[in-house]
């Protein structure tokens, strides 16, 4: 039987959101890298449901397929039906960290089968990602953090602070491994969690990561509001594959932005800033004639604008 304490926080906040969240007695995978938080997660995850470990192993450091190999035998010891080691390649686009990250949902995507996917990130991952998009000026939906359930990813430890997980660690007997690209202050995450959230906490006197955190849920609150209206207001602003300018002038401000933020993705935008999606809105709203706009795309040797004619606007493409 756990011990009262860390442990049995982790198997509280895990049972509530399965509760709320996961059909009742369907098993799981959990993405474990062998660090304390996956660990944590995988131990109280084991107990709970049928559970099948996702180790990716990334290539990027010496040793990392022991590590990998050492986060299996954890697995299976802590009564994890199955553990799988998926070795992944690491491209380069958007920096390393954007780019192991893409690579490492792409194969956690593929190997869950049916399952949905917990994850270990924790209220401290959370006030991270906050920090980052405000520092970056993404708009609310970026600061907005990261969604609890957003199947098939399931983070059930959001609210749940990052000295929790090691402190299960402890308790469980567990050696975690300490990834040393976390204390890597090359990385932007890092020099955050390291001087950023510690100067914060100091100058405003405790509780920052917390309304942080409180500041996401608001956040991601008002965006799903959103875009619920905009969902509601696409039809009638459509015209085939275009968007109706004068349909648009007539929504709300952040209800027609969230509709041509639709409208782009769907059409192929991928990596949209919200600065582009205003240069699109401008379109709309201040329109003196002005040439297309630029917007990230998933279109192969393509380039993708926005452009406005006759009262419409379209998506154009171009060879690069």
């Amino acid at each position: 039987m756990d011990r009262p304490g860390a442990v049995a926080a982790l198997r509280s906040a895990l049972t509530a959101f399965a509760d709320q969240c996961l059909p009742q007695g369907a098993g799981w995978a959990v993405a474990l890298s062998g660090g304390p938080d996956s660990l944590a997660l995988t131990a109280v995850a084991a107990r709970a449901r049928p559970t099948t470990a996702l180790i990716i192993d990334h290539g990027l450091q010496d040793g990392s397929a022991h590590v990998a190999e050492t986060a299996r035998r954890q697995a299976l010891e802590l009564g994890c039906i199955d553990a799988q080691v998926i070795p992944v390649t690491v491209g380069v686009q958007g920096g390393p960290e954007a780019a192991a990250r893409s690579a490492r949902y792409a194969a956690l995507a593929q190997a869950r089968g049916q399952d949905p996917v917990l994850l270990g990130h924790t209220l401290d991952d959370q006030a991270e990602t906050v920090l980052l998009g405000l520092g970056r000026g993404s708009g609310p939906r970026s600061m907005a953090g990261m969604r609890p359930y957003d199947p098939p990813w399931c983070r059930p430890l959001l609210g749940v602070r990052r000295t929790v997980t090691a402190q299960a660690c402890a308790e469980l007997g567990l050696t975690p491994w300490l990834d040393p690209h976390n204390g890597d202050d090359r990385f932007t995450r890092v020099r955050l969690r390291a001087e950023v959230l510690p100067l914060l906490e100091d100058v405003l006197g405790g509780g920052v990561a917390e309304a942080l955190a409180r500041t996401a849920t608001a956040l991601r609150e008002n965006t799903e509001l959103i875009d619920a209206l905009a969902e509601q207001a696409l039809p009638g602003a459509t015209a085939g594959a275009a968007l109706d300018a004068s349909a648009l002038a007539a929504l709300a401000g952040p209800v027609r932005l969230a509709v041509i933020r639709r409208w782009l993705i769907d059409g192929g935008g991928r990596g949209l800033t919200d600065l582009q999606i205003r240069a699109v809105d401008r379109l709309v709203t201040a329109w003196r004639g002005q040439g297309g706009v630029a917007i990230g795309s998933d279109l192969r040797g393509q380039r993708l604008f926005a452009v406005r004619g006759d009262g419409l606007l379209r998506l154009r493409s171009e060879p690069v």
